[in-house]
């Protein structure tokens, strides 16, 4: 509850009826209650500014905008807003980005019918809430990473390349990528040279089996 009322909760992923599972699980507790839905990042964004809720559970694997890309933005935008990230990946570097991306919880959904109604309940509370059986060896991990001097994302390309490397591996031209970042196209042709610089690619090919390995678009 927040002042009295249920906790105003957006839901955002691609898949209807996942959503649907999970509308289940959070509408059938007197203290939660889902206001919005959306299918892709973009929309989430969309609809966060538009209905202000108070938390915002985003998957990760989404169109347009990831979850993660669509959780800096909101962090950005609405900084009072809680975010737990729900995922199929059990995986350290997505929970990392995660953290790094604003998220206050990242919950596996083979569990979500256990851990999500205690995550969005720490999340309201403003507390962290993290999968049990990972946090110890994450945060050992993490500490020792950070002490031997390296970034424990090991992320080599900034947020908006990672936007403009997701919109060119959906198929985007640069003038559609131009249009959905607000930015010109020369930018855009700017920033997927950078990309392939970086990362030792060669074309949009591989720039698409790149972004496919780490999880911006399903394969």
């Amino acid at each position: 509850m927040i002042d009295g009322r249920p906790a105003r909760i957006l839901l955002a992923d691609d898949h209807a009826l996942v959503r649907r599972g999970v509308r289940l699980i959070l509408d059938s507790e007197p203290d939660l209650t889902v206001v919005a839905e959306a299918s892709d990042g973009a929309e989430a964004v969309a609809q966060a500014r538009a209905e202000s809720p108070d938390l915002a559970i985003l998957d990760i694997a989404m169109p347009r905008l990831t979850g993660l890309q669509a959780a800096r933005e909101l962090s950005r935008q609405m900084p009072d807003l809680r975010i737990l990230i729900l995922t199929m990946y059990d995986n350290e570097q997505y929970f990392f980005e995660a953290l790094k991306a604003g998220a206050s919880g990242y919950v596996l959904k083979s569990v979500a019918d256990r851990d999500l109604v205690e995550a969005c309940r720490a999340a309201v509370r403003g507390e962290p809430f993290l999968y049990p059986g990972a946090v110890n060896a994450l945060i050992r991990n993490y500490l020792e990473r950070v002490a031997d001097g390296e970034d424990p994302s090991g992320r080599t390309i900034t947020d908006r390349e990672e936007e403009v490397l997701k919109l060119v591996a959906e198929g985007h031209s640069s003038k559609e990528i131009a249009d959905l970042l607000v930015i010109s196209v020369k930018t855009v042709e700017r920033h997927r040279s950078n990309l392939l610089q970086k990362l030792g690619l060669r074309d949009r090919l591989e720039l698409t089996r790149y972004a496919i390995r780490a999880g911006l678009i399903e394969p």
